[in-house]
């Protein structure tokens, strides 16, 4: 017989997983958001409600959990490059969504409520913190790396941690500690936890990841420093949820958006601790204030009322000054205005230091419920407007008919790194697909060799499974790799391969010589030879060397976007190496999936070749664009590459980049899977003028 609330842990556990299976389901047919129907869900199982469930220790730690997640994610998933051009506007916010909440509240909790000014301000910090309740549904559409979230998202850093600097310096004014050491200690504490994450965190992240490559250890080391973040945020007396985000955002770029890791971060924290974190905090409304007293109802009304127009205004305010649309407001006013964490630990806090009464505890538990309900509404309208018009309007360069990707793969020790390649210079939001390729030479196949192939394509379908990818898998008899690699380009239209190069064995002549025979003549795609040292997420720089007249090949923005793709998906670094008339076809290469900062070096004579090594770093990566032989951009020094390679640069990850090139045997295939490319290919007009202004400037120079 079951008595209630349910104490046995399976019986709890299970109900709360037919709670985040169903819940969803039958919410929304009413067209309520998950996330508002999770916490209405965990209000009718709560104490409140029909009792079955009691908020015990296991619901509170999971829910702290699920509150920490949501600001680990947020610090994971944000763009970096982004966030650094945005800090300016997220300051500014920050600011406007701290002080207008800090003045309204006071003034309500004095001249409305009649509280004492402590408990007033105390009242007005409340307002001012914010929780990214609504961050989950602005990821669902897949517009978290939109200027107005990472602008929310900075701005809340600052607003949460500005409000429980007030409460602590209200408690020390009520405590008589209130002094300068007080004032000290908090500062010292506040920038040792700030420093301790920023600078350690990557160093300890970067070093670990590279040492152990086993999945379920990278993820629970993620876990980890998601909760020691929490942890030391606390300890210097500020609220873990700041300790979360800083520690997502130290990892950012060494966990990539379309890595294994990330997905298996966000499908737990998705399936699991976010759902339980709604559901506790739904199972604190108590329905019955609204009826047990006018009081409750009066104060609840109110601060509810004030404490959003107050986070409307600071949206408006914002929207005003760095003109952002309609929609975009409407995202910081949805990620600003719900209130749960810090909110509920002001509120406790104050309730128990005798600041606050039950009227503003009960009251403040009716605002989560509305703020939250508001937010979750408006969130899912403002980011479906937004998503619908980023896909409207897409720039030509990202192509409709998706990318198709060959990754020939024959040995079991390079899928992870083809893999994770393969991922990277994908472009966001477009239609990738995915091929994996085995070849079995006619002349020697057996049951062992097929048996052995099979191995490999399951287990690089497993590793695109991972980044919740797909991958279609090939096993081919032929009478040679080269034969079976173009007769898979041809048959699947392939837009990219890549090939892997052994570890140990190098850049021989031999290789690339049967490569330049066979794949490179017949084949024109855009192909990479990847030389695998260290992960691809752990590259701090890409150096980037590109030839004279690089702009001028028919493969130019092809290749040029997929380097830009490694640098957005993995925040690295990019330096290029090139001729300066190179460097500002590069820049001025309408792309939009450019990154905002990528630096340049004079890099002439490819006879000096190795003065590349003297900057070369542990953490580097080297990319090098070349050329099929007869070309505009080959020159002869192209072809001591390898030697120059195995020499100097054996420890160092390498990628070579054999772009389209015109008069190569399937160039009209080829090209048409890219529209900008086709563009540019019909365009002889405009290379013809591109060559007569690199001679006019030669003219001139002379001269």
């Amino acid at each position: 017989m079951l008595t209630f609330p349910i104490t046995d842990p399976i019986t709890q556990f299970l109900l709360i997983l037919l709670i985040i299976l169903f819940a969803p389901i039958i919410l929304n047919k009413l067209r309520i958001p998950h996330l508002l129907g999770m916490i209405i869900a965990g209000a009718v199982v709560g104490e409140y409600g029909f009792n079955l469930l009691e908020r015990d220790s296991g619901i509170i730690l999971s829910g702290t959990a699920g509150l920490l997640y949501i600001m680990f994610l947020a610090g994971l998933e944000i763009d970096i490059q982004d966030f650094k051009k945005n800090s300016f506007k997220s300051i500014v916010f920050g600011l406007y969504t701290f002080c207008i909440p800090m003045f309204l509240g006071t003034l309500t909790g004095l001249y409305i409520l009649d509280y004492s000014l402590e408990t007033s301000i105390l009242l007005a910090s409340m307002f001012s913190s914010h929780t990214l309740i609504a961050y989950p549904i602005i990821s669902k559409y897949g517009v978290t790396q939109n200027r107005a979230v990472n602008v929310a998202v900075g701005g809340t850093m600052i607003t949460d941690m500005l409000a429980m600097l007030v409460l602590a310096a209200i408690l020390g004014m009520q405590s008589g500690e209130a002094n300068a050491d007080f004032w000290l200690r908090i500062s010292l504490h506040t920038a040792a936890f700030i420093l301790a994450i920023v600078i350690f965190f990557p160093i300890i992240a970067r070093w670990f990841l590279k040492t152990f490559t086993d999945n379920i250890l990278q993820y629970v080391f993620v876990l980890a420093m998601l909760f020691l973040g929490a942890f030391i945020a606390e300890w210097a007396g500020i609220e873990g949820i700041i300790g979360a985000f800083l520690a997502g955002l130290s990892m950012n770029k060494l966990v990539p958006k379309t890595s294994p890791l990330m997905n298996r971060v966000e499908f737990v924290g998705n399936a699991i601790f976010i759902p339980f974190f709604l559901i506790s905090t739904g199972m604190l409304i108590n329905f019955r204030a609204f009826i047990n007293g006018f009081d409750t109802l009066k104060v609840a009304l109110i601060i509810t009322s004030v404490a959003m127009l107050a986070k409307y205004l600071a949206a408006v305010l914002t929207q005003k000054t760095f003109k952002f649309t309609k929609d975009e407001m409407l995202i910081i006013f949805s990620l600003n205005s719900a209130k749960v964490a810090a909110t509920l630990a002001i509120v406790l806090v104050g309730y128990k230091a005798h600041l606050f009464d039950e009227n503003v505890l009960n009251g403040t538990i009716i605002m989560i419920l509305i703020t939250c309900t508001v937010a979750s509404f408006v969130a899912q309208k403002a980011a479906k407007n937004i998503a619908r018009q980023e896909t409207t309007d897409k720039p030509l360069n990202e192509w409709e008919s998706g990318e198709r990707i060959l990754i020939p793969i024959n040995r079991l020790e390079a899928t992870e790194s083809l893999v994770d390649l393969s991922l990277n210079i994908r472009q966001r939001k477009s239609k990738s697909h995915f091929y994996g390729l085995n070849i079995i030479d006619n002349s020697t196949s057996s049951i062992e060799l097929e048996a052995k192939a099979q191995q490999i394509m399951k287990r690089a379908v497993r590793s695109f499974a991972a980044a919740d990818y797909e991958l279609e898998p090939f096993i081919r008899y032929d009478i040679n790799i080269v034969n079976g690699i173009m007769s898979a380009v041809r048959e699947q239209k392939i837009t990219d391969l890549i090939l892997a190069l052994h570890q140990s064995k190098g850049f021989s002549q031999s290789f690339l010589g049967n490569l330049t025979g066979g794949i490179l003549e017949k084949c024109n795609t855009t192909t990479m030879i990847y030389k695998y040292v260290q992960p691809i997420a752990l590259i701090k720089r890409h150096l980037i060397l590109v030839p004279d007249h690089a702009e001028e090949e028919l493969g130019f923005p092809h290749w040029l976007a997929r380097v830009w793709n490694i640098a957005r998906n993995t925040g690295s670094r990019l330096i290029f190496y090139t001729t300066p008339d190179t460097f500002e076809a590069i820049k001025k290469m309408p792309l939009s999936n450019a990154p905002d900062y990528y630096s340049f070096v004079d890099f002439s004579d490819w006879n000096d070749f190795f003065r590349l090594s003297r900057d070369i770093r542990s953490d580097d990566n080297i990319i090098m664009v070349l050329s099929r032989k007869d070309r505009p951009s080959y020159n002869n020094v192209m072809a001591k590459i390898p030697a120059a390679i195995n020499k100097s640069f054996q420890n160092t990850s390498i990628i070579l980049i054999y772009p389209m090139q015109e008069g190569v045997d399937n160039n009209e295939q080829m090209s048409l899977t890219n529209p900008s490319i086709r563009e540019i290919e019909r365009s002889n007009i405009g290379r013809l003028f591109v060559r007569i202004r690199k001679w006019i400037r030669k003219f001139r120079k002379k001269k």
